[in-house]
């Protein structure tokens, strides 16, 4: 049984889904990014209200609605999008790789995506790249210079712009939280 899951966006949300399925006496065939394909099995019935009751108690849902798991298709590119950025460090033209992901064209994506969300599929990428940035500020040493390529924006300054746009803060804000984080650490280790 193949289920498409509303808010299922990154590899924590995919780790703790395969958790909490066999608590339900479910398992998994496979499992991915807004995708569990349950192995069917004679012995137990699949209670798709026992499943959603799970769902929505973690922030997840089960999608029905043709545009909804269109959607989330959409958000799934996006994600997967930032991460072969990440790993490849070649940017990605976001248009040409949810049109090539979804075989849709990216207009008729973009204005589905605006009408249901109440935001252009633009700012969606942008704050989920800045969601990235923040997070390998936080966690990880790499300059702004390095994020900034990685993620192909044009320049550090231009990133850095954005950060503050978006988040009220600056690129230091986050490294300051990185440093109080490892000053932490050090004092329990010592």
């Amino acid at each position: 049984m193949k289920l498409l899951i509303k808010g299922m966006v990154c590899d924590r949300c995919i780790y703790f889904l395969s958790e909490e399925f066999p608590k339900l006496g479910l398992k998994i065939s496979e499992i991915r990014l807004g995708v569990v394909i349950l192995k069917e099995t004679d012995a137990i019935i699949i209670d798709e209200q026992v499943i959603r009751t799970m769902l929505q108690k973690s922030g997840f849902d089960l999608l029905y609605n043709k545009d909804q798991k269109i959607i989330e298709l959409i958000k799934t590119a996006v994600e997967k999008g930032i991460d072969e950025q990440l790993e490849s460090g070649k940017p990605v033209k976001f248009s040409a790789f949810i049109s090539n992901e979804l075989y849709k064209e990216y207009d008729s994506l973009s204005a589905l995506f605006s009408s249901l969300e109440g935001l252009t599929l633009e700012k969606f990428i942008i704050s989920k790249k800045i969601e990235k940035v923040i997070e390998l500020l936080v966690y990880t040493d790499q300059s702004l210079s390095d994020i900034a390529y990685t993620l192909g924006y044009g320049s550090p300054a231009y990133l850095s712009n954005q950060l503050k746009k978006y988040t009220g803060f600056t690129s230091s804000h986050y490294k300051k939280i990185r440093r109080d984080k490892m000053a932490i650490t050090t004092e329990i280790i010592t």
